[in-house]
């Protein structure tokens, strides 16, 4: 698989998303400010509402451009087994259940899935906990993660 290419989908997603944080704010911002929003009395806060979330809105959005740029810059390197895995690495992990699940550990504002080859690519960031957990580890090491009561083991079967 070609981790330019993946790269090149998670920024065109990433595109996709900021166009609609954008265009949410700029909504949440016209509802805060329209005229019919404003505040008669203490107990109306419909415009105050808005505000908040043409906030929460823009927030987004700036996190989205974050991301975008961390993307643009990332580099995804061939696998070195002598330093395991590391961000950029495209990893095959098996679990508990003999399930493949195919993972590329991206910088951070991945989250989201991707398909290469006809095959489903999970992309995660170097900061979650199944990232944090992956670092380091070469073909054949075991992966275990806590996910609320239940421990969560995986073998690393494969990375490029």
């Amino acid at each position: 698989m070609d981790k330019f290419f993946l790269q090149q989908q998670v920024l065109e997603r990433l595109a996709e998303d900021l166009l609609q944080a954008e265009q949410a704010a700029r909504a949440a911002h016209e509802a805060a400010t329209h005229e019919e929003n404003i505040a008669e009395n203490k107990y109306d806060t419909l415009g105050l509402e808005a505000a908040y979330l043409a906030t929460g809105h823009a927030r987004r959005a700036e996190a989205v451009r974050q991301a975008m740029t961390n993307w643009r810059q990332f580099r995804p390197r061939p696998y070195d087994a002598s330093q395991g895995i590391q961000l950029g690495a495209l990893v095959c992990l098996i679990d508990s259940d003999d399930q493949q699940h195919q993972l590329f550990l991206g910088p951070a504002g991945g989250s989201m899935k991707l398909v290469s080859d006809a095959q489903p690519i999970q992309v995660i960031s170097g900061e979650s906990p199944l990232g944090r957990a992956m670092l380091g580890k070469c073909e054949g090491d075991e992966v275990s993660i806590q996910v609320a009561p239940v421990r969560q083991q995986f073998e690393v079967l494969k990375v490029q």
